[in-house]
Order: C-alpha cells, then sequence, then structure tokens
C-alpha cells in the first residue's frame, strides 16, 4: 500500500446479521489530502462504511486499513491511537450537554492531554471560524441544532487530524449554517491538506473544490466520474 493511502479497502463485506450483508465486497482507495463524497439513498450504507472507518462497527470479511492501521481486530491501544489522528463529525453532534460549549470544543485536547492555555487558544481560534465565539460559555441544549452541528465542526477539528469523517454534516441546517460548514472543510483541506470523507444526500452547487464522488447502492460502490 501506497505511503501515501489514508483509506484502503480490499473486498470490504459489513454486516449488521450473518445473512444480510450491508455492503459487498467494497474495494477504494482514498489517498492523502483528497476530498470525498459518499452519496447514496438512505440506508444504501454510506454511514456504516463511516463507522468502519473509525471502528464502530466490527469487520465482516475482507479489510480495511486507515491510516496504516488494519481495521479488523485493531487493538484498543491502536484504536485510540488512530483516533487522535482522525476528526468525526456525528449526524447526532454527541455533544456533552451538561459541559460548556467551549469546553466541548476542548474534549479532543484534553484528551491528548495538552496544556489549559493551548485548549483554550484553539477552542477560541475554531470558536471563531464557526462564529460563535459569543457562545463559548452557554451549553449545548441553550443552542439551535444549526449552533449545535458548527461546535461539533469545531470540536471534529480541534486536534487539526489528518483525517476528517463526516455523516451528514448539513443534514438539517439552514443555508447560514451549512455554508459555515462547507466553507471551513473547504479551507481545511485547501491549508492544512487534511483527508475529508463527507456522507450526504445532495453535493453543494456551489463548493468550488476538487472532490471524488463514489455512490452506494444495492451494497456495492462505484465512482461517478
Amino acid at each position: 500500500m501506497s505511503t501515501n493511502t489514508v483509506v484502503k479497502t480490499n473486498n470490504l463485506s459489513l454486516f449488521y446479521t450473518p445473512r444480510e450483508p450491508i455492503l459487498k465486497n467494497i474495494n477504494l482507495e482514498v489517498t492523502n489530502g483528497e476530498f470525498v463524497f459518499l452519496t447514496g439513498k438512505s440506508g444504501s450504507g454510506k454511514s456504516t462504511f463511516l463507522k468502519s472507518i473509525y471502528g464502530e462497527i466490527a469487520i465482516g470479511s475482507g479489510e480495511i486499513i486507515v491510516n496504516g492501521f488494519r481495521m479488523k481486530n485493531i487493538s484498543k491501544s491502536n484504536l485510540s491511537l488512530l483516533r487522535r489522528h482522525t476528526g468525526v463529525i456525528f449526524q447526532d453532534f454527541k455533544l456533552i450537554n451538561e459541559w460548556t460549549v467551549e469546553k466541548n470544543v476542548m474534549l479532543p485536547l484534553i484528551i491528548a492531554g495538552y496544556s489549559k492555555e493551548v485548549c483554550t487558544h484553539q477552542a477560541k481560534k475554531l470558536l471563531t471560524h464557526v462564529k460563535l465565539l459569543q457562545k463559548a460559555q452557554n451549553y449545548p441544549l441553550e443552542l439551535s441544532g444549526g449552533e449545535q452541528q458548527r461546535v461539533a465542526m469545531a470540536r471534529a477539528l480541534a486536534h487539526n487530524p489528518k483525517l476528517i469523517v463526516a455523516d451528514e454534516p448539513t443534514g438539517n441546517l439552514d443555508e447560514f449554517s451549512s455554508n459555515i460548514i462547507w466553507n471551513l472543510l473547504k479551507n481545511v483541506k485547501e491549508h492544512l491538506g487534511s483527508t475529508i470523507i463527507v456522507v450526504t444526500h445532495k453535493i453543494p452547487s456551489n463548493l468550488s473544490i476538487e472532490y471524488k464522488q463514489y455512490h452506494l447502492d444495492a451494497g456495492t460502490i462505484h465512482e461517478i466520474s
């Protein structure tokens, strides 16, 4: 496998029940710095595939290699190491309601053992980017859905991840919040060189960036040229 490869699958199949594969014999390769869209109907396996990238689902057959780690039977220590370099934007945000917005953004840095000064500086910088610095001391339940998703975006970027995976990051958002998120992802790719994989039902028409698109249908995948 090339050292430039970030995600590679070889005949990957994923199951929720033994007789019903969600994805069958998936083969694709994502290289460093690419922006990739995964499209497909609801239930086509898009979110399931993302889960295989960050270790939230067991590998059925075949293999998936992420940043050099073989995900099948990956050890807890290696999974923890992989996640330190991966930013995940969940569909349901997964914010900690008892923590302030600022502390939620700090979470990956706290886990990595950074000082309070570094955590605070990075959180304020990112909250400025998502236009929520004025809400730093609020709690998630005091925010709108769009604002919560922007906090989740800031948290996913806090540790300057090499790989970002996003599950419908703008699915239920207004145009203002959606534009903030797409522009931030674009800037991260252009300025940090991060690899970005996004599950979406609809690719934004005004996103002026080079990207690849893979479409999932009936458990199989093909590239849209």
